[in-house]
């Protein structure tokens, strides 16, 4: 059972506080009346919607002192509270900070909702900048219940803040949230803060610690638990984002179709081979927005030394973390997409070893280790999803991590239809025409097809759209017509 020490004790001699509460398990991401915060008791009296006051260890009792304009302060012991929130009730307790409540009186008690902090007065003020008490709190919804471990009263929880760069404010998350943190990365976190704080150390390790724990701690560390998605919506996705297609969007069904049985994402990811141009790259980001992650690209064309993935070491002034855990830092959380363009380029590495290596050690889900972070970061809920042209050009250590998907190029009709409805009326809203501006005969359609017989994908057909939509735009405001019709010729004398 937890233990509050609210003591105000002037004398220096602290007392053991007794503990009023019971604590409940919750996965809730939000607080209710039916399953809020914390419970106070209302015996005494029927508590306001909103009250304020500070939590406290008023004779030895953890409690709430609510300030009351016609009874002064009134003291009511706190009931039950959401595990999650023990180490933050107890902080704004410690550090006596202003707070109004939100809540409904039950026969339970006051059903506390909603928690906000109240700077005036020049009253103490949270150590972090404005917001970051809700930002603790949505943090904490996002965690999972805690497990019953045996608390060990003199082991300091330290850390960081939300989009800051202040020790203090670190120092207040990971007292109030560092169990939302695998536990790697908590005593990562106590390791580093010790480094920023030291006098012992220059001021560049003390600078490379705190950049260190202000990306680290600004990750929301999710679990590998996926929740159900709806497969009818996933299809819906696809069949907005590619026409055709069937058998490749019957294997992404598959996919979602595992995740909902197991909860976890598959232990391969995706590799889409296929001629340029034939949407690989729309499909990554469809399969994305159906898993409803964020996602980052890493495109291996541009990447020729393994230093760019792994960052560079802190003995270096100028170092800094890779582009992994860029994508980590930008996603704001640790379970995403990641979408590997041109793998068949991997193994070009021109540098101090070969990119392809590294990769392996993030395709495995066994963590992933930057050189600047100095700390093994948890890959579970990353998906990767590769795209190449040629599969003979990537190495068998790769092929092995990945489930193959090969993704066929567009029959003449699959190119006349994705022309006609798709590529033509986007281009001509993007340019304000009317579709009754910019007339396509069956004729023009079909010199279209035809002049890009030879070439793969949908990109030639795109550029054509445009430049069609562009010269119907300029015989509109130059030759003053009111639509233009293209025909065969029309089209053949324009794009050749």
């Amino acid at each position: 059972m937890p233990v509050f020490d609210f003591s105000n004790d002037t004398t220096g001699k602290q007392e053991e506080a007794v503990c009023t509460y019971t604590t409940f398990s919750s996965n809730e991401d939000h607080a209710t009346i039916k399953c809020p915060i914390l419970i106070l008791s209302n015996k005494r009296k029927d508590w306001a919607h909103h009250s304020c006051g500070f939590f406290s260890n008023q004779d030895k009792q953890t409690a709430f002192e609510f300030e009351e304009e016609e009874d002064g302060t009134i003291i009511s012991d706190i009931l039950r509270i959401d595990a999650r929130f023990v180490s933050l009730i107890k902080w704004l307790g410690e550090n006596h900070i202003h707070v109004r409540l939100s809540g409904e009186n039950t026969s339970e008690g006051y059903c506390v909702y909603k928690i906000r902090e109240i700077a005036f007065g020049g009253g103490t003020k949270l150590s972090a900048e404005d917001g970051f008490l809700q930002f603790m709190i949505e943090r904490l919804f996002q965690s999972d219940a805690p497990e019953d471990k045996p608390s060990d009263e003199n082991q300091d929880e330290m850390g960081d803040d939300m989009k800051l760069t202040s020790i203090q404010s670190i120092t207040d998350f990971m007292t109030c949230a560092g169990r939302t943190l695998p536990d790697n990365i908590r005593l990562w976190a106590r390791r580093n803060l010790a480094v920023a704080r030291s006098h012992e150390v220059s001021q560049e390790e003390r600078r490379h610690a705190q950049r260190a724990l202000s990306i680290m701690m600004n990750i929301q560390w999710k679990s590998d638990y996926f929740k159900a998605i709806d497969p009818d919506e996933a299809r819906k996705i696809l069949d907005e984002e590619l026409y055709g297609m069937e058998r490749v969007k019957q294997r992404i069904i598959e996919t979602i179709i595992q995740i909902n049985r197991t909860h976890t994402l598959p232990a391969y990811g995706l590799l889409l081979v296929g001629p340029a141009g034939t949407g690989k790259s729309q499909i990554a980001y469809a399969v994305a927005r159906i898993l409803k992650l964020p996602w980052t690209t890493l495109d291996m064309s541009s990447i020729n030394d393994p230093e760019q993935l792994t960052g560079s070491s802190r003995i270096y002034a100028n170092a800094k973390p890779g582009i992994i855990m860029d994508a980590f830092s930008m996603a704001g959380e640790s379970n995403l997409v990641f979408i590997i363009n041109e793998l068949d380029k991997a193994n070009s590495g021109k540098g101090n070893g070969n990119p392809a290596d590294v990769l392996l050690t993030l395709l495995d889900n066994l963590g992933f280790t930057d050189n600047y972070m100095e700390c093994m970061i948890p890959t579970v809920g990353v998906y990767p999803i590769a795209t190449a042209n040629e599969k003979d050009q990537i190495s068998a250590p790769l092929m092995s991590r990945f489930a193959v998907i090969d993704i066929p190029d567009y029959t003449p009709e699959e190119k006349k239809a994705i022309f006609s409805r798709f590529a033509l009326p986007k281009i001509l809203k993007r340019m304000g025409l009317k579709e009754d501006e910019c007339i396509m005969t069956d004729e023009a359609l079909d010199t279209v097809i035809e002049l890009y017989s030879e070439t793969t994908g949908i990109r030639d057909l795109e550029q054509a759209a445009e430049h069609i939509a562009a010269n119907a735009l300029y015989q509109i405001e130059v030759h003053h017509v009111s639509s233009v019709t293209f025909d065969g010729k029309m089209v053949r004398e324009l794009l050749l």
